[in-house]
């Protein structure tokens, strides 16, 4: 699969949900389209251009129609962190996930999850990179929202814990700090190359999946 693939289906624009005859799909479509714009206007004017009316100008709404979905700005802030989980979580299909380690095919069990996690990687710097942005965005803010906070790292947990089993399946006798170092590296230079000095230098899916396999490695090898 492209990348093409993935920027059509996870990165949909705002304004693009397609309308349906069954009223929870029509709730559903709306629901999303909501909090896509939400993630969209955070990207283009940050924190302080989200608001209820903006949205449902920007998504072509009946005004009122955000403020129905999600009466307060909390709750809208919420919609847009649960909303920026799912299209996070969609940068991979199924059948691009990491390989269990000790695949038959797989001679080398660092190769498989050293790819996957390059492309992963490589996609939400080429075609995600607003929503990386939208993501900063609501981290900052929920430094502020012990609400927010709480909702957001409860979200952060979901991606968390695969990585942890991965680390587990690969043989790893710290998988928990392990996982962690490695969400931190990844964490780190997605912010450079999204916010910081290497905004202009996105590295190639090659360099990202050298840069996976010597820190599996190095983690395993001790």
């Amino acid at each position: 699969m492209t990348d093409d693939r993935t920027a059509a289906s996870a990165s949909a624009a705002p304004g693009s949900a397609s309308a349906s005859s069954a009223p929870s799909a029509a709730s559903a479509s709306r629901a999303e389209l909501i909090a896509d714009t939400a993630l969209a206007l955070l990207a283009e004017r940050g924190m302080r251009g989200l608001t209820h009316r903006a949205v449902d100008e920007a998504a072509g709404l009946p005004l009122g129609s955000t403020s129905n979905h999600a009466r307060t700005r909390a709750a809208l802030l919420k919609a847009a962190v649960r909303r920026l989980a799912q299209r996070e979580a969609e940068v991979l299909a199924p059948d691009e996930m990491p390989r269990p380690a000790g695949a038959p095919d797989e001679a080398d069990p660092v190769a498989g999850p050293a790819d996957a996690l390059s492309l992963a990687l490589h996609r939400s710097l080429t075609t995600q990179r607003d929503l990386l942005i939208a993501r900063y965005e609501l981290a900052l803010e929920a430094t502020r929202r012990p609400e927010l906070r709480e909702f957001y790292d409860a979200t952060g947990r979901g991606f968390r814990e695969p990585l942890e089993a991965m680390m587990t399946a690969l043989g790893s006798t710290e998988p928990r700090r392990h996982a962690r170092s490695l969400v931190a590296w990844c964490e780190g230079l997605m912010f450079s190359c999204v916010a910081g000095a290497d905004h202009d230098a996105v590295p190639d899916r090659a360099a990202l999946r050298t840069g996976f396999e010597e820190l599996l490695r190095g983690m395993l090898d001790g």
